[in-house]
């Protein structure tokens, strides 16, 4: 698709299939690992791969040949997936579950030293919102591992107090991943230093 992928590119904007079918096979493998790196589920990455092409079928007449075609349906994908996280956000066992992964990825070594550090900074943003007794029982319990009666006796206070920072701990770090704005810029990290 090298020499004509301009003229495939008019094509497809002309509603030709046949140049859909070009651009589909070019560019749903990578796509797809993409978006399978950034929602971590085989069956969610491919609907969502379906929805990416969909949207490049529908919107195939605003597209620019003398531009990047790869930007742009690189673009829809990062649309594609924050609209996926957005609707997430909403599931309080969705995030938990992503809470856990931060966690997860805080201490560990990571292949792709950008995407571990965007994720990082984005989870070091969100601990240093919290007051310093609520970050020592976040630190201990969710990134050290360690049980609420460990955290405790560490910290010389209750299991129960342990147990209400942990909780708005969680909140608060949950509120501000969630907001927009962290989730694209790390959505965005994903899809393109990935």
């Amino acid at each position: 698709m090298e020499a004509g992928h301009e003229h495939i590119i008019t094509l497809l904007k002309q509603g030709d299939t046949q140049a859909f079918g070009l651009v589909y096979d070019q560019y749903s493998s990578p796509l797809l690992a993409k978006i399978l790196r950034m929602v971590k589920d085989t069956d969610s990455a491919e609907e969502l791969l379906q929805d990416v092409f969909l949207k490049v079928w529908n919107n195939r007449e605003r597209i620019d040949p003398s531009q990047s075609f790869k930007s742009w349906i690189y673009a829809i994908a990062i649309n594609v997936v924050y609209d996926y996280y957005r609707k997430l956000s909403r599931d309080a066992r969705l995030q938990q579950e992503l809470i856990n992964h931060f966690a997860e990825i805080y201490n560990s070594d990571s292949d792709d030293e950008l995407i571990f550090e965007k994720r990082r900074e984005i989870l070091d943003k969100a601990l240093a919102q919290l007051p310093p007794q609520r970050l020592a029982v976040f630190r201990l319990c969710r990134l050290e591992g360690k049980s609420y009666q460990e955290a405790a006796e560490e910290l010389g206070i209750s299991s129960s107090t342990v147990s209400n920072h942990l909780v708005q701990a969680t909140k608060t770090v949950k509120e501000f991943i969630f907001n927009s704005k962290s989730l694209l810029l790390l959505i965005i990290s994903w899809v393109f230093n990935g």
